[in-house]
């Protein structure tokens, strides 16, 4: 499956804010989001691991005050942003679902996969 671009890699601040894009699953449509952490772009789906709804207080908002984990906003499990991985809270065990993204001519782009693939085409992009 081909890459796709989600933003400009200007648009990733290191701790900074995150870009949510529109991904498909067999259960419907759904949210990815990318992070920039210790310099390297991070994907994953837009589920908390613990229950699962979005992690962002508000758009775009994934990292906690101290900008070292991304933070469920509804019951606070925290999680590695270089792995995903439940780093405390009621996650415990449990990760984050890996979106596989790539950087390159300046650009930001997420690879499609067996469970996470494109939406359908007429889905606007979410930003």
């Amino acid at each position: 499956m081909s890459a796709i671009p989600i933003c400009s890699s200007a648009a990733l601040v290191e701790g900074g804010d995150g870009v949510r894009f529109p991904v498909a699953m067999r259960d419907g449509q759904t949210v990815g989001f990318v992070v920039r952490f210790q310099g390297v772009p991070r994907g994953y789906l837009n589920r908390c691991a613990h229950v699962g709804i979005e992690l962002d207080w508000q758009h775009g908002k994934f990292f906690d005050g101290s900008r070292l984990y991304l933070m469920c906003s509804t019951h606070g499990a925290i999680y590695a942003p270089d792995s995903g991985r439940c780093a405390g809270g009621p996650c415990r065990g449990q990760s984050l679902r890996v979106v596989a993204v790539e950087e390159h001519d300046d650009t930001i782009f997420w690879l499609p996969d067996q469970q996470v693939f494109a939406p359908q085409a007429s889905t606007p992009p979410i930003s």
